[in-house]
Formats: C-alpha cells, sequence, structure tokens
C-alpha cells in the first residue's frame, strides 16, 4: 500500500514575512525518507494511470511491484488513446461512448475538446469546406452550452486565414502534443470514474501548498517547472 506524509506550517508564531533559503528548502527535502517500495508503488501508480501497459508489465517483473488493477483492463484506454494520436477522434469517440455512455453527456467541455480536435484534423487535411460545415453544425452547439470555449473556437477557426497553418501563430494546434494533451485529458476523465490518481493528488497537493504559502508572503523556493523538477527561488 503506497503512503507518503506531507505536512506543513502555515500558521504558529512564525512572522508572515519568513524567508526561506532555496538551501534550506532543498536540505529539508533531502531530510524527507521516502521507501523504494513507495516510490515503486508510485511509479506503478503512474504507469497504469497513463495506460503504459507494455512498460507497467515489465515494471512488474523488475520490481515485484503488483499493478493496481488487472493490466488487460488497460487495453480499451490504450485503444482510445491510439485512436487519438493518430488523429482518428471520431473512433475515440465512438469507442468512449459504448464503453462509458454517460462520460460525455456529463462533461460536455470534456466532449467540446474531442470535437475541437476534430476540427484541428480537418484543417490539417486542408478539407476547408467540411471544417467549417463541422464546425458550425457541431461546434456552433457547444458555444451555445458554454460561451467560455469561444475563444478556443477561435484560435481554431484562425488556422484557416493562413496558408501553412502549420508556421502560423495558431500552429501549436497542429502539433502532436496538442493531439496528446487531448488524449491524456480524456484518459484522466475516464479514470476519474474509478478513482484519482495518486501522483495527480501529490501534484495538486503541491501546487494547493505554494498558494497557501504564497498568501503567507513567505518567501520559498517554488517550483516552476513540476515536469522538470525545477525549483527557483521567490523574489
Amino acid at each position: 500500500m503506497f503512503s507518503l506524509s506531507f505536512k506543513m506550517n502555515f500558521g504558529g508564531d512564525k512572522p508572515a514575512s519568513e524567508e526561506i533559503t532555496k538551501d534550506d528548502w532543498l536540505n529539508k527535502l533531502q531530510d524527507i525518507h521516502i521507501t523504494r517500495a513507495d516510490m515503486n508503488a508510485l511509479i506503478m501508480n503512474y504507469l497504469v494511470t497513463e495506460g503504459f501497459k507494455e512498460a507497467a508489465e515489465k515494471f512488474r517483473l523488475e520490481s515485484g511491484i503488483q499493478p493496481p488493477v488487472d493490466l488487460d483492463e488497460l487495453d480499451d484506454r490504450i485503444r482510445i488513446r491510439e485512436a487519438i494520436q493518430n488523429g482518428h477522434i471520431q473512433d475515440a469517440i465512438g469507442m468512449v461512448n459504448n464503453l462509458y455512455p454517460e462520460l460525455l453527456d456529463n462533461d460536455r467541455y470534456l466532449y467540446f475538446r474531442l470535437q475541437q480536435q476534430k476540427l484541428i484534423e480537418l484543417i490539417r487535411e486542408k478539407n476547408i469546406e467540411l471544417a467549417l460545415e463541422y464546425a458550425q453544425s457541431h461546434l456552433a452547439e457547444r458555444v451555445e452550452e458554454n460561451p467560455e470555449v469561444l475563444s478556443e473556437l477561435e484560435r481554431t477557426l484562425a488556422l484557416l486565414a493562413f496558408e501553412e497553418p502549420e508556421t502560423s501563430p495558431f500552429g501549436e494546434l497542429l502539433h502532436p502534443s496538442q493531439r496528446q494533451k487531448v488524449a491524456s485529458e480524456l484518459n484522466a476523465a475516464i479514470l476519474e470514474v474509478d478513482s484519482t490518481p495518486r501522483l495527480a493528488n501529490l501534484l495538486k497537493l503541491l501546487l494547493w501548498a505554494q498558494e497557501e504559502l504564497e498568501k503567507k508572503k513567505v518567501k520559498y523556493p517554488k517550483m516552476t517547472d513540476i515536469a522538470k523538477g525545477t525549483i527557483e527561488e521567490t523574489k
């Protein structure tokens, strides 16, 4: 069973302007003991969460850590992820509706994100007429449901104004990382049906803790890039 305690003191008699140096912060981190078993469990949880079935199976053999679910249960999520990463958005939507029929009905923003990606794929294929028709017949309804997504739709349609949309100011929408982002959002939503991933919980806890420190006006070394683990002094 994975366990990790996280305790912070935001009250007491410490002055609000207290400053913690980067060296002090790193020394405190060094004092936190995390066992190899805890770390292995966290890694396994991440692999299962992201749907890396082969990596999870290999890690199980190397570490002896048993995955929290039957790895064969990952196959559906893997197929959905691969469909999105290959640009087959409608196939992914169909699989989601078959396997999790209430998911997109309950999460309309996620549904917008998938339909937005479908529109991006049509623009990638230079199918301008079909792209405009799809935006009008499908995405206009999402904007009526949630006007806040209008700016995202406008950014996507702006790609049509450029002969080479890949090099436009909105070209990142056509980058493979955009597909990966949507696939991860959908994967997280599917997982939420069952449980919240431990790693996601830890990241949320980290962000919450940093917000609390900032409210107290405590100067501390802030993690500015979670993906790289970059820690910088606050000014």
